[in-house]
């Protein structure tokens, strides 16, 4: 039996999949814990199975780092760094070393967005392994922008000769002993450059999460082709314009699509009722119960927000649903974009800000889907695009190739399996 500490950023998209290799450890006997400046957070996504260590540290969107909504390109980059990254990995740090003398590891697994898990690792003499949650980095996204390469290495310089072993050289994005990255080549293509450590690609993480009853289930109509339009989790306050031309092309082919809208920030002003403390059927379907009395439905209970061709609601049971989608319309998070390809849905990608520009290209690289201007589409271009991935067979193929090579390469037990032995190989 090994002791694994987990940490990570506050950060949905990062946490998910670290959940499912945690779940399998703990499954084979080993001792799990982790380490995030937001433990509520961790404990709704990964349950109580296991401590968690609180750390101190920024909350995404709120003060200093909140981001502006229109900020792009390499300013958004940089304020992603200044503002949230490095000073959360100052902020964790002192945490991270109090999680590490209290439960004491034989493995520290570091997010690659959570610096001071690593830092605090080679600092204390502990092997560390990368969860590499997007394959952004391994495309070396700052190509072309040597003014904040340069830059981010002397802040990465500063943050290691105060958290970290000032002797150390490893980046504390890639550890030299061990990165789990959660995609293939098939999607990622090959690695940039070599940094750190032997890379394992096991893939998605993909692992069951709570389903919130009220989603209404028999409103999809077979009959016609269904897509998926989200955001993610942390870009409802740029997103209103782009969700109305999504809404505007969708409805525009109701005659054989409907459309599932996430709108979290109620951008569109729908009535976002239907959710899951309003669902009054028993069956979670949707559907009313008989005012007779005999539990026979009646048919979906339908309110402003909810039509036949067209639901907009503040959240959906996302794994669940791509199981029954035709397309996704998203922002290129790569947590979204796996779990559609995980499925073998073909995608139209929206790229915003940080790693989505480098993940949508992945995606059309590889043949999967389309890419559109976030901020400039049109109607008319958004539905061209779905409308070629609808229908042209080559994006379905793709994606169900790469689904296909995310299925072999393992996922969270694979990760398991490498994680037990780098403990095994460090005793």
């Amino acid at each position: 039996m090994s002791g694994f500490l987990f940490v990570v950023p506050p950060l949905v998209g990062h946490i998910n999949p670290a959940v499912g290799v945690a779940e399998v450890l703990l499954a084979r006997g080993h001792r799990v814990a982790w380490a995030c400046a937001d433990p509520g957070l961790v404990g709704r996504l990964a349950g109580d199975r296991a401590p968690v260590f609180p750390c101190a540290g920024p909350v995404p969107g709120v003060g200093e780092a909140r981001r502006p909504p229109g900020l792009r390109g390499p300013e958004a980059l940089k304020f992603l760094w200044e503002w949230y990254l490095l000073p959360l990995a100052e902020a964790m740090a002192p945490g991270v070393r109090a999680a590490a003398e209290a439960f004491r590891p034989d493995v520290v697994v570091a997010d690659q967005q959570a610096f001071a898990g690593g830092l605090v690792a080679e600092r204390a003499g502990l092997p560390w392994a990368t969860s590499a949650t997007t394959s952004a980095e391994f495309s070396d996204p700052l190509v072309g922008l040597p003014r904040v390469r340069e830059w981010l290495a002397e802040r990465l310089a500063g943050l290691r000769g105060s958290v970290g072993d000032p002797a150390g050289d490893s980046d504390p994005r890639f550890s030299p002993h061990l990165v789990l990255a959660f995609s293939t080549k098939e999607l990622a293509g090959p690695p940039a450059a070599a940094r750190g450590g032997p890379i394992r690609w096991v893939g998605p993480s993909i692992t069951a999460r709570p389903a919130a009853a009220g989603f209404p289930w028999n409103w999809l109509d077979p009959g016609r082709a269904a897509v998926l339009v989200t955001l993610g989790t942390a870009n409802a306050d740029a997103g209103g314009r782009f969700l109305a031309v999504c809404r505007e092309a969708l409805r525009e082919r109701a005659d054989g699509v409907q459309g599932v809208i996430v709108d979290p920030g109620n951008t569109l002003g729908a009535d976002a009722s239907w959710s899951a403390g309003a669902d009054p059927s028993p069956d979670g379907t949707g559907a009313d119960p008989s005012p007779d009395g005999t539990g026979a439905p009646y048919g979906p209970r339908l309110s402003p927000g909810l039509d036949k061709d067209l639901l907009v609601l503040p959240s959906v049971p996302q794994l669940a649903l791509l199981a029954k989608v035709d397309a996704v319309v998203c922002h290129a998070g790569h947590n979204t974009v796996c779990e559609a390809l995980w499925h073998g849905v073909p995608l139209v990608v929206a790229p915003i800000r940080d790693d989505q520009p480098v993940v949508a290209g992945q995606v059309v690289d590889a043949g999967a889907g389309v890419r559109v201007r976030f901020g400039r589409v049109t109607a008319a271009r958004l539905g061209g695009a779905l409308d070629a991935v609808l229908h042209e067979p080559g994006h379905r193929a793709a994606a169900e190739r790469i689904g296909t090579a995310f299925r072999a390469a393992g996922g969270a037990p694979a990760a398991a399996d490498s994680l037990e032995q780098l403990a095994w190989e460090y005793r």
